[in-house]
Formats: C-alpha cells, sequence, structure tokens
C-alpha cells in the first residue's frame, strides 16, 4: 500500500476545514466591506435605522465568533496530532505482531497463530501476490511460534518476494477454519493518513496502527 506523506496526508485530512474557515473569512471581510460602504454613502437627511444597524452588527459578531471558533478549533485539532505523534514516536525501533504480509528475502519467519479449539492438526498456507497458493506445510498444533523457513512443497527455498501466510485448522478431512498468520516486523516510521495511525515496517509492509496484536523490543 503507498502511504502519502504526512505533509499531504494532513492537507487530505483538514482540506474540508481550511476550505470552510477561507470561506467564513472571506465572508466576514466582504460583510465589513459593505457595511462600512454603506455607513459612508448613507443619505444624511434619511439616515439608516437603528435597528437594521443593530441586526447587522449582530450579524457581524455572529460571523467574527465563526471565525475564532473554527480558528480555535485548528488550533487544538493540530496539538491532538503532534500529541499522538509524540506518543508514537516511542514505537519507532519495536517489532510489532500483526496479520500482515511477508517481504521474504531468503530468511526464516516467526509466524503465530492460534488453532481451532477442535483442531487435531494445523497446515500453513502460503500465497503470492497473485492468491495463488505456493507451498501447504504441515505445522505444530500450538499458539507458540513457529518459523518459516520460505520453501515451497517440494522443499526448495521460494523466491524472494510478498507472500500471504495463514493456518487452516482441520479436524481429521474436514477444515475447521483458515486464520490469517501474525508475523513479527520492526517499525520504521508512523504516519497519519487520512485520520488513521499508520505504521510502517522494516520489510516494506505498511499497516494500521490499530492491526497490532502485540509490541517487543528488537531483542525479542
Amino acid at each position: 500500500m503507498d502511504v502519502l506523506p504526512i505533509s499531504q496526508t494532513t492537507s487530505s485530512a483538514n482540506g474540508a476545514t481550511a476550505s470552510d474557515a477561507a470561506s467564513i473569512t472571506s465572508d466576514f471581510e466582504l460583510f465589513l466591506r459593505l457595511l462600512t460602504t454603506q455607513m459612508q454613502n448613507q443619505d444624511p437627511l434619511n439616515p439608516t435605522d437603528s435597528t437594521e444597524y443593530t441586526a447587522q452588527l449582530a450579524t457581524f459578531s455572529g460571523v467574527e465568533q465563526q471565525v475564532l471558533t473554527n480558528d480555535l478549533l485548528r488550533d487544538l485539532q493540530a496539538g491532538f496530532t503532534a500529541m499522538n505523534m509524540g506518543q508514537l514516536s516511542g514505537w519507532i525501533g519495536l517489532e510489532a505482531r500483526a496479520e500482515m504480509p511477508v517481504n521474504f528475502t531468503g530468511q526464516e519467519v516467526e509466524v503465530q497463530v492460534a488453532p481451532a479449539p477442535l483442531a487435531d492438526r494445523m497446515e500453513l498456507i502460503v500465497r503470492d501476490q497473485n492468491g495463488e497458493m505456493v507451498a501447504r506445510t504441515p505445522i505444530p498444533l500450538s499458539d507458540e511460534p513457529y518459523q518459516w523457513q520460505g520453501l515451497d512443497e517440494n522443499g526448495q527455498p521460494l523466491a524472494d518476494g510478498t507472500y500471504f501466510l495463514s493456518a487452516q485448522s482441520w479436524s481429521g478431512e474436514t477444515m475447521l477454519e483458515e486464520r490469517a498468520a501474525f508475523v513479527h516486523a520492526t517499525i520504521q516510521e508512523a504516519q497519519t493518513v487520512n485520520g488513521e495511525v499508520w505504521l510502517t515496517m522494516d520489510n516494506g509492509i505498511s499497516i494500521p496502527a490499530d492491526g497490532v496484536q502485540a509490541l517487543r523490543r528488537g531483542d525479542g
């Protein structure tokens, strides 16, 4: 997934607010010019009724208050964004466990998945980016981490690339369920995209922060 830079994502997330504020400010300035022109060009022998001026000034006050409120909301939003990003900076360098694809480069990958309650065996299923199954491997019936070596069904190393791992739980010849496998990767970057926090891992994969199941230090 392509993740937008922070400058772009912030602009996208706040675009509607900035547009509304610009519109209100423009109307506000136009109102001031019209009111000033009206006062300068009124007929001295037939001045504008005070009640009408009062209504116009009330409108002026309401528009001014709206502009100030929008400025305050933008400042608060910027403050909350900075606070959240400051907290997320502590995630950088940690290993996150989440359901995500694997960018295989020939190294073993630690995977983890819980078997279905009635399962008597499990198989690790490996699919390529096109969704084609390229390997099916029996794995221990356990939720303990398993070291996937990146081999195909003939025991040969798979080509480097992105793979999707899942585990099928079986009872006899009946498949009970298939679950995506959890893998670990190191967090390199945290960004806000359209109001949602995304994490970029060291394997190039980007995932939403709320998909992280666990964090640990890089030493395991």
